[in-house]
């Protein structure tokens, strides 16, 4: 049966308007005021609420091996989680594990498809760089992928040197890839690491000291260096300091195709969170910074010198030794505890992929008085206009798949891990009281959850091939 969710209040990243939405065959079919007779379609009442395009992350992981453990969150949990959050679109990221590239893909996709609850895309690691790839690259398109990654950290493991990078990047102007960058400067993390174990200093908030900002800015700056040389576009994945806002800022000046996005811990959480008894829990790579770098990346936001809110969700269990229950079933997966005597061997990460939009909507909407357009720009649509996914995704118009939130903004709860339903022992905003709060959320038309009841199913989300991404400048 054809769908028609009423009453409701459109809000676009341009426009914000009150009318009715027709459904069917998994598209927006119809935009309009009011028709006649309703008889014959299931009417879905949205009065007094907003509805959002749903959600689109482009930066997540899941089931990620890291440190002898895996992350909590696999494409099932990972995918409910987000929708609960109001998010109907995942990018992933495909590890380099094989010879050729596509063979990943492969892999990847079977690893994925039975469980995705969402619709996905893949993103490609680069983290090997070999002669082979000038003509494997190429190849990705085919499979949907238009977009690579590369690291300027984690030395013998994920690093391409300065040259490498540069002919990615060359390699991705000539066929139209975007490359992400990972901004940090390695070399300088291994001293540090070094000389602070070497002193004793083995607790959390030593990550974030051996991890300086110094070195996320010059790494941004030889970033947009590469994409002048090369005419390559650049996204900087989770930026995290205020140095690197003020370079983006200039690159974006001089003309260059170089964006960014930051994700919700960085402007609320600082390094004097790593110093509390549970650490760990803030535990990522970036690390919190400052109360001036949350400052200046709001700033970054708000006069759009940013483009994107993402996540970077990658879950870890604080405690791994004890169970939760996760849809009636104990799980433990074994998650920080692992270094608690040792920073080094705590797992890197957070979660995050299903409170990005609930947090942001109280404490940029509500607190701080963006626009709910900025809002929907920042989570939706700037994020599938560069990575291939607009207008299918990210949008309310005909045409587009019916992925829609029906947003209440005057639900108030108390927020924590009973509302986020990711699949780990804690949540980083345990208690925080939230005004604005999904209501029901439609994959491609289905409605897959009302309220806190979940109507999904693993093996429902599709794989969207991408088409090649776009720079917003």
């Amino acid at each position: 049966m054809e769908k028609i969710i009423s009453g409701g209040t459109i809000i676009t990243a341009e426009e914000t308007y009150r009318a009715d939405i027709l459904i069917k065959d998994e598209k927006i079919t119809q935009i309009f005021s009011s028709l006649e007779n309703y008889e014959g379609y299931e009417v879905i009442d949205a009065t007094g609420k907003l509805i959002l395009p749903g959600g689109v992350d482009v930066h997540t992981h899941f089931d990620l091996p890291m440190f002898g453990t895996v992350s909590s969150d696999d494409h099932y949990t990972g995918h409910k989680a987000a929708a609960f959050g109001g998010t109907t679109t995942v990018i992933d990221f495909i590890p380099q594990d094989f010879s050729p590239l596509v063979k990943n893909v492969d892999v990847w996709h079977q690893k994925v498809t039975s469980k995705a609850a969402i619709d996905f895309g893949f993103h490609m690691n680069i983290t090997r760089y070999d002669k082979n790839l000038k003509n494997e690259i190429p190849l990705l398109l085919n499979e949907g992928i238009t977009s690579l990654k590369v690291f300027t950290a984690y030395n013998n493991r994920l690093r391409l040197n300065d040259g490498e990078i540069f002919q990615v990047m060359r390699i991705a102007a000539e066929h139209g890839f975007l490359t992400m960058m990972h901004a940090e400067n390695g070399d300088i993390i291994d001293l540090l690491v070094e000389e602070a174990l070497a002193m004793g200093k083995s607790t959390p908030e030593w990550h974030a000291y051996t991890r300086p900002s110094w070195g996320a800015v010059e790494a941004v700056a030889r970033g947009a260096a590469f994409s002048a040389q090369t005419g390559a576009p650049l996204y900087i994945v989770h930026m995290n300091a205020a140095g690197e806002v003020d370079q983006l800022k200039y690159a974006r000046e001089q003309g260059l195709p170089v964006m960014g996005e930051t994700c919700p811990q960085y402007l609320f959480f600082t390094v004097e969170e790593l110093k509390r008894d549970d650490g760990s829990k803030w535990i990522c790579s970036p690390p919190m910074r400052t109360k001036y770098d949350n400052l200046r990346l709001w700033k970054g936001i708000q006069d759009q010198t940013i483009q994107v809110l993402a996540t970077d969700h990658c879950p870890f269990f604080y405690d791994g030794s004890n169970p939760i229950i996760y849809e009636g079933n104990p799980v433990a997966i074994p998650g920080k505890e692992l270094g608690k005597d040792d920073f080094t061997k705590i797992p890197n990460g957070l979660p995050g992929v299903g409170d990005r939009m609930v947090i942001m909507w109280t404490e940029a909407v509500t607190k701080r008085k963006m626009t709910a357009n900025l809002f929907v720009k920042l989570t939706a649509t700037n994020p599938a206009k560069i990575f291939g996914l607009y207008p299918q995704k990210g949008t309310i118009l005909p045409g587009s798949d019916a992925d829609l939130v029906i947003w209440d903004p005057e639900q108030e709860i108390k927020y924590g891990v009973e509302f986020s339903q990711q699949r780990t022992d804690y949540n980083l905003y345990e208690g925080w009281h939230l005004t604005g709060y999904p209501e029901k959320v439609f994959l491609r038309g289905k409605m897959i959850v009302n309220q806190q009841e979940w109507l999904g199913e693993a093996g429902e989300g599709n794989f969207i091939h991408r088409d090649l991404c776009k720079t917003i400048l």
